[in-house]
């Protein structure tokens, strides 16, 4: 059998350890590997990984030491030409013209939108790896990068901190999630922060400043606001615009992290996962899986529609939201 993999979408840490992970539990059961570069424009481009000139399969050494790096190797984008039905026609086509049987896109809900479609085209296999910061796919408790994401934020959240104990301010940090509060969430909670503004919750601009009050007679010295950039506030800056309108009792300052949220070495748990999702994938298409993804729940591989792991919602955890106001309070 012969599987191609790719990477489509935002970038996410991890992303590398999956491909490898998939490539090695390939070829360990006697499988070949091509790797597409760019993901579905790279297909429709047949830009392909070439470990040497002439070459088109990968072997061992292809993916040699790129567990710890952050970004992808294969490279990813977005296509417009992949979403229409031509671009669909045409992908399916050059992949049966490199004899390839089976697919493995890792990406977020967008790739896995592009697995569906091409799937009506093509009758090859396809089990997709959840590759997003965003965490915001039904059928895995976390997404590959997620952990990454957030460690990044905390460490930004932590060194902001002494800045503003220094100078007794109020900062507003802005994480990635158009649509998902879990970045926010979770770097909020880790981060010791006082206030999160996410997608799922209402922003009560009133509420917060007279909550910064109380904790301003406190001796409050230092805040941390954490804004999704989905929030229905409008982000951060619209946010800080909103709390001074209604008489913010700090000084305050913004801190977009936009994209350095995306990149570095993929911690641990992003690895682990990475490399057990790729390993499944596999095993899942030489069982004869299709038109699922590989995810991992309470801590068991499992299989899920793609269409179920983006038609609804993925929520925030209540608890969590509870807890952090707890903390805070």
């Amino acid at each position: 059998m012969r599987i191609g993999i790719l990477c489509s979408g935002g970038d996410a840490p991890g992303m590398n350890a999956c491909t490898r992970a998939a490539v090695r539990a390939a070829l360990s059961k006697g499988h070949e590997v091509v790797g597409i570069c760019r993901g579905y424009q790279g297909l429709l481009d047949e830009n392909f990984f070439r470990p040497r000139e002439g070459e088109l399969l990968m072997h061992l050494r292809s993916v040699s030491n790129i567990v710890k790096l952050g970004g992808t190797v294969l490279g990813t984008s977005r296509s417009a030409e992949f979403q229409t039905e031509s671009g669909q026609e045409k992908a399916a086509a050059i992949l049966q013209k490199h004899h390839i049987d089976a697919l493995i896109p890792i990406g977020g809900d967008g790739t896995f939108h592009g697995a569906v479609a091409l799937g009506q085209h093509w009758k090859g296999q396809i089990v997709g790896c959840p590759g997003t910061i965003d965490n915001d796919l039904l059928g895995t408790d976390n997404t590959i990068g997620f952990a990454t994401a957030v460690d990044t934020a905390v460490d930004a959240l932590d060194k902001l901190r002494d800045t503003a104990e220094s100078h007794e301010r109020m900062f507003l940090i802005e994480v990635m999630g158009r649509h998902s509060g879990y970045i926010a969430l979770y770097s909020a909670l880790a981060g010791g922060a006082e206030v999160v503004a996410i997608p799922e919750t209402h922003t009560d601009v009133p509420a917060i400043v007279e909550r910064l009050k109380i904790l301003k007679t406190r001796g409050k010295h230092s805040i941390m606001v954490v804004v999704a950039e989905g929030d229905e506030s409008g982000g951060a800056v619209k946010l800080d615009a909103s709390l001074k309108a209604a008489g913010c009792p700090f000084e305050t300052r913004v801190v977009l992290l936009g994209h350095l949220q995306r990149g570095g070495t993929p911690v641990p748990a992003d690895r682990i996962l990475a490399t057990r999702l790729g390993d499944f994938a596999v095993e899942s298409i030489l069982r004869g899986a299709t038109g699922v993804m590989a995810g991992e729940t309470r801590g068991e591989l499992t299989l899920t529609r793609f269409e179920d792991t983006y038609t609804q919602h993925k929520a925030v955890p209540n608890n969590l939201l509870t807890v952090l106001q707890t903390m805070a309070n």
